[in-house]
This record gives C-alpha cells, structure tokens and sequence, in this order.
C-alpha cells in the first residue's frame, strides 16, 4: 500500500519548460508603476531568466531524493510524503503540512534539525505537487485531514503532533478535530482569529489586539484576489497558469513577496524550485480547486488537543490570543520578532526551536 517514490523529471519536460521560457510575451508595463498594479516586470523577467538559464533543476531534484520519499492511495487519490525517521526510536511522530503556494519544498531546510527529535512526516495535499491532481469533487480541509489520519494510522503512529501554516493551518486543526485520541497538539505559524458573532469583548483588548483584530476584518471584508479567482473560477484561471511557465512564476513570486518579511532571504532557487513543482506536476487547476472546495468561512471547527502559536510579524495576519483562547486549549504562545507568512523558510532557527518548545512542554 505503500511504494517508494523518488523524483525523476523526464529531461523531455524540462526542455520544453526552457523552450516556452524562451518564448514567453511579455506584457507592457507603465514606467511608474512600481508595485501598484502587481509583482512589477522586471523582477519576473530576472527571475524567468535565471530559470531558465541558471537554475539546475537537476541539482534541487537530488535535494528532494536525499529524504525518503513514498506515494499511498488513501480514497481514492495518490498522496505523497517524505518520511524522516529520527534516530531515537521513541522520537514523537510529527506530520508537518503546508500551505498555498507552498509545497513541501517550505520544511526542506527545517527536516534535518527536526528530526533529532521527531519522526518527520511532510505530505503533498492531494491537487499539490507530487500527489498530483485530484480527480473528482470534495477533497476540501476536512478530507484532508482525514486523509492524513489514515496515512499516520498506516506508518504505525497512534500517537503523534501535527504542523502548519496556511492550508496547513486549517488542516492540522481539523486534523485534531478527527483524531483527537492521536493528535497529543497541534503548532500553528498562522491563525486568523475573527470575532465570533455577537462577540462585545472588544473593549477589553489591548491597543496591540485592536490594530490586529482591524486588519483581519479588512481581511475579511477585502479578500485576496487569488481567492477570489479560487473561490468563483478556479478552473479559467488555470489554463494561463497551467499553458505560461511565466504565468505561474509571476502568480506564486508576488506571494512570497507580499507575504514574507522583507529582510528575509529566500533565496531566488527556493521559489523557482517551489513553482517548478506546481508547473512540473501539472498542479494550478487542482490546487486552486481547494479554495472553492473547502467553502471556509464559517465558525472554526472543534480542535479539542492543545494548540500552540507563533505570531510572525510580516504574516499576512496576525492572531489574538483572547480571541484564539474562544475556541481552542491555547497551551503555548510566542511572538516572533522577524518573520512572514513562510516561517520554516524565512526563519527555520525560530520555527525548529518554537516547534521543539511547545512539543517539550506536552511531554
């Protein structure tokens, strides 16, 4: 039921990737524009270019085959995973999942310090990367999460934490919603916290939990346009970001440039590997399909195991304790000093450690 599984690109895919590169038209751009209308065209041109002359693709695909890599069928849909054993046998399991536009490729840089103490498993959620595209309706969080509870069920662990941070978020909640007998806690790098309805406690947050509960209700109010596009029409946007190497590179770089702190330093072979997984594996219609499956919205679902947070100060949001403390066993709280929206990149020090204390204190 489970098979190994090792990263092998046919050269014949990466030639025509080069050749597309290559053929790209640009669009025009205003000479003040700057950043106003989008991720401005010389940045995706520099980019575009480096993919397709200076990048080795080669190089990050045997990065990706240093770690044990396997693919299962759990209902119906291919899902993918890395599984790190630690070298102590009664290490705690621990299933980090990542978010959008992320890809396994977030915890590369944080599996090998994290498995002196756990065993590592890093899935695919099924429409992403090497899982693949999901091929019929209703694979929302919830389903994932439930899939995730059988593949820890089928590599042995009855007792395990789970990680994330965006989709990852929502899922390792649920997760702990479904398994709560398995799930020992859940650490979160991202939680938005909105108000629950009738909520009249504003008064009584500090000036701090003010300023951030006034960015998440614009948040609310003013969606992302990605979401948007995900929510009504995901699959009319994918035949851009499906047939345009540059059309996916634009998409996914702007992300991590809005979201990420802006002295952190992912370097520029992190996103092209990144976006080389969603254009190699034929993943923008599967993967924006989740947004408009998963309807989020409502009221957070039951996350009964203790819940522990990082705040990072560049997140696209950042959380309220009084408001978190409403709905979930907040049991660890830390607030970063540096850091966006892609922690285990931007700053895998301060995630390995955050992630080992709220784990330490469970024990």
């Amino acid at each position: 039921m489970i098979k190994p599984f090792r990263v092998d690109i046919p050269q014949r895919d990466l030639d025509d990737l080069a050749d597309r590169l290559a053929r790209t038209r640009w669009p025009d751009e205003l000479p003040d524009a700057g950043t106003d209308y989008g991720i401005p065209l010389a940045r995706v041109r520099e980019l575009a270019e480096h993919w397709r002359t200076g990048y080795d693709w080669r190089a990050h695909e045997a990065e990706l085959n240093r770690y044990p890599q396997f693919t299962t069928e759990i209902d119906g849909q291919n899902v993918h995973f890395l599984h790190v054993r630690s070298a102590d046998p009664d290490a705690l399991p621990l299933i980090l999942t990542h978010g959008w536009p992320g890809s396994v490729v977030e915890f590369l840089d944080v599996i090998g310090p994290l498995s002196e103490q756990f065993h590592v498993v890093v899935p695919s959620i099924p429409g992403f990367g090497f899982s693949g595209p999901t091929r019929e309706r209703g694979w929302d969080v919830t389903r994932v999460a439930r899939a995730w509870a059988e593949l820890m069920r089928r590599l042995g662990y009855r007792r395990y934490g789970a990680q994330g941070g965006d989709w990852g978020s929502v899922i390792s909640t649920r997760l702990g919603g479904i398994a709560p007998d398995n799930v020992v806690g859940v650490h979160l790098t991202y939680l938005p916290t909105p108000p629950p309805p009738g909520w009249t406690g504003e008064g009584d947050l500090s000036e701090q939990d003010r300023g951030r509960l006034a960015r998440i209700r614009h948040l609310m109010t003013h969606r992302h346009p990605h979401q948007i596009l995900y929510a009504s029409r995901p699959q009319t946007v994918s035949y851009a970001l499906n047939d345009s190497p540059a059309g996916q590179l634009a998409w996914i770089a702007e992300k991590f440039t809005e979201w990420a702190d802006p002295r952190s330093t992912i370097s520029a072979d992190r996103i092209l590997t990144d976006v080389s997984l969603y254009w190699l594996t034929g993943t923008a219609a599967s993967s924006a399909r989740l947004v408009r499956e998963s309807a989020l919205g409502g009221p957070p679902a039951p996350c009964p195991p203790p819940v522990g947070v990082a705040v990072l100060p560049h997140d696209i949001t950042r959380s309220v304790r009084p408001l978190a403390e409403l709905t979930y066993r907040i049991r660890h709280w830390s607030e970063f000093d540096r850091g966006g929206h892609f922690a285990a990149l931007e700053v895998p020090d301060l995630f390995v450690a955050d992630v080992r204390a709220f784990f330490d204190d469970l024990r």
